[in-house]
């Protein structure tokens, strides 16, 4: 059962993620193209919000700008009371590094580091201790039900196994915001499911905040809730309800 609300309905403590008046576009030459207009709505906090919309319709663009990693030309976006588009490049480094965590399509481990050294990765940039890196890791790795393939390179695994690596990865520095740009795209359905199984269970027993790109409707009913984009312009949300 579905039911559609306003966009930018909720206010108060929940809200984790307040978009303003966000706009962005490319340049291309001399040619000015618009990727998104006047976007505005908010994320709460224990959210699992699904962007969904035709190639084209700004959903990866609108995902990069909330994580951080590209700025908007115009508007705010305050996460966890913090503007990023205000922050410094070297700053916004570093809130990205403490704040949110990143699942890509094709993985992105490195094929030289075990699946253990890839999780353990972004710990290195913390002040703990090897044995500390070390035990986060393991924890991460056991969250995603990988406990016994601590020791394999990537070519070892499957692609579920690799992206399920990746999610440890995103989730072992404890991040404000899992972003996941079509984590399911280059996966089989079985894998998949897997993968937005363990998704669920990180929002549901965790209260982690995801927000996840897809073109595969299936994979967004695994989320709380869709939110639609159209020619950069938000078209319609769905509230997904569960029993």
């Amino acid at each position: 059962m579905t039911s559609q609300r306003s966009p930018d309905a909720h206010s108060g403590d929940d809200v984790l993620i307040a978009l303003r008046g966000v706009s962005k576009a490319y340049r291309r030459g001399k040619e000015v193209v618009p990727v998104l207009s006047d976007i505005g709505f908010d994320i709460r906090r224990g959210e699992f919000l699904a962007l969904m919309g035709p190639s084209g319709s700004g959903k990866s663009t609108l995902l990069n700008l909330i994580a951080g990693i590209d700025n908007p030309d115009s508007g705010s976006i305050v996460v966890g009371g913090n503007d990023i588009t205000r922050l410094p490049e070297a700053s916004l480094a570093d809130w990205r590094a403490a704040n949110v965590g990143f699942i890509f399509q094709f993985y992105n481990l490195m094929p030289v580091l075990t699946a253990l050294e890839n999780v353990e990765l972004p710990l290195t940039l913390t002040h703990l201790g090897r044995r500390e890196r070390r035990d986060h890791a393991l924890l991460a790795l056991e969250l995603v039900g990988l406990s016994d393939r601590i020791k394999h390179f990537p070519s070892e695994l499957s692609g579920g196994q690799q992206q399920r690596v990746a999610i440890a990865r995103a989730i072992v520095t404890d991040p404000t915001l899992l972003v996941a740009d079509e984590p399911t795209g280059d996966l089989d359905r079985q894998s998949a499911e897997e993968v937005l199984t363990i998704m669920q269970r990180l929002n549901r027993e965790m209260g982690t905040t995801i927000i996840m790109v897809t073109h595969d409707r299936r994979a967004a009913e695994h989320a709380k809730a869709i939110m639609h984009l159209e020619k950069g312009e938000l078209a319609e949300r769905v509230e997904l309800r569960r029993e």
